[in-house]
């Protein structure tokens, strides 16, 4: 139709005394690292408009919601030779669905536990070796670097970390925002 919809005030106006801004996180984290990192989200995009497979190499998935198991499915789906992922805590501390986990591995996507990215270059993802420290506010057991390092093949890196909701969607909205959520 071309119409936009109508804006939280509008709504308001309208008589609506309980809205629902169901957004998602689309606003891309930052993986800190030289390479050949993309950021999933906008990988993801891209790749969904590709008709058949066209990847090749190995997959880095950085992350461990959602969204970093759909991004390993993808690549293998999308004729990745290997997709991995890898998380600096374990797989017990993992923010994704326990279903999502177990649908990628049996997709033959490989996890990589206690690895913290470093470098991607000439083909392989540099890795600090972690170890589980105490418990840091949350309650999660902090990785703590072990001082020792490892290397994977890697081609790309996708960094699925720290997504987030817009902020300026919700400030344009009237709705403030704290680090997790409305203020």
């Amino acid at each position: 139709c071309g119409k936009s919809a109508p804006s939280v005030a509008e709504l308001k106006e309208m008589g609506y005394t309980h809205i629902l801004l169901a957004t998602g996180a689309w606003k891309a984290g930052k993986l800190d690292i030289e390479g050949n990192v993309q950021g999933v989200i906008e990988w993801m995009k891209k790749e969904k408009k590709q008709v058949k497979p066209n990847l090749s190499g190995n997959i880095v998935v950085v992350g461990a919601g959602n969204t970093a198991m759909d991004a390993a499915r993808v690549a293998k789906r999308m004729g990745a030779e290997s997709a991995t992922i890898v998380y600096r805590r374990t797989k017990k501390e993992m923010p994704a669905d326990e279903h999502e986990l177990k649908l990628a591995i049996d997709e033959g996507v490989n996890l990589v536990e206690l690895a913290a990215p470093v470098e991607q270059a000439k083909g392989m993802l540099l890795c600090d070796k972690m170890v589980l420290g105490e418990p840091d506010t949350s309650g999660r057991r902090s990785p703590v670097k072990s001082g020792e390092q490892f290397s994977i093949p890697c081609d790309l890196v996708l960094s699925a970390v720290g997504e987030q909701v817009d902020s300026d969607l919700m400030a344009a909205n009237g709705i403030e925002m704290e680090r997790k959520g409305p203020a």
